[in-house]
């Protein structure tokens, strides 16, 4: 079985990494090189970056500290927010990520995913999904784009499935509801988008302690478990939540 991941999220505005709830009220953690480097040292299996300003100006700044930190990391980097075209993920990959984040591009043009696949490989392209709870729709849940701002006429479940057939390796899977509130995942959404589709899926949104993220893996079926602020406030490690997975008896790579 292959080992669950624990990946840890850094949303990256004006060179500097930032938390807030639901992508608002944001408020300074550190610096993006450093803490990238804290992280893979405490054992965790991938890094991503998130540039939530998106502004031509923000992306350079980011692919600058991607640059930097690509040279000390030895696990696999991710870059998204405010990718538009192919372009633009050609400029992240050389930056140093090893793949790269598409969300909003893809709703408004689904073919950038089929691009990029041909152009770089599926294993380069991670389709980012935002989904909100809507009771009308088909699934109970609609894409939202934008910082989860924006809703969409896309229902989150088929939208997961037309991202994997037009060539996305991975998803990355946010719920809204629960970004920032540590009130666990949202293992229902979760579950019903790794159930459908063949390609990995990270879910995103909610963690509040080694439980959350646990359950997520295991009842939500998810690949991996995206992190973020429980680590950035301090209360807790990555190394104390790898070491919960082993002792649920989940696949995990051992930390030194």
């Amino acid at each position: 079985m292959l080992s669950r991941r624990l990946i840890v999220c850094l949303d990256v505005a004006r060179g500097r990494v930032v938390k807030g709830l639901q992508f608002v009220s944001l408020r300074d953690v550190g610096d993006p090189v450093e803490l990238a480097a804290r992280y893979e040292q405490e054992g965790a299996d991938e890094i991503v970056f998130l540039d939530i300003s998106a502004s031509a100006e923000s992306r350079g700044t980011l692919l600058d500290v991607a640059r930097q930190t690509a040279e000390r990391l030895f696990i696999p980097l991710t870059i998204g927010g405010g990718i538009r075209s192919v372009d633009d993920m050609g400029q992240a990959l050389r930056a140093g990520a090893d793949k790269v984040s598409v969300n909003s591009a893809a709703v408004a043009r689904p073919a950038v995913l089929t691009e990029a696949a041909d152009r770089f490989g599926a294993q380069c392209v991670v389709a980012s999904i935002d989904a909100a709870r809507d009771a009308d729709t088909p699934s109970g849940w609609r894409v939202v784009v934008h910082g989860g701002r924006t809703p969409t006429d896309r229902d989150a479940l088929e939208w997961a499935t037309e991202v994997v057939d037009r060539g996305a390796g991975e998803i990355l899977l946010t719920s809204i509801d629960r970004d920032g509130s540590r009130a666990g995942y949202d293992l229902a959404l979760t579950r019903a988008v790794a159930e459908r589709v063949s390609v990995p899926v990270i879910a995103s949104g909610g963690a509040g302690n080694a439980a959350d993220v646990c359950a997520v893996l295991r009842d939500g079926r998810a690949d991996a478990a995206l992190v973020a602020g429980i680590l950035h406030d301090g209360v807790t490690t990555v190394a104390a939540l790898k070491y919960a997975m082993a002792e649920e008896g989940l696949p995990v790579r051992k930390v030194a």
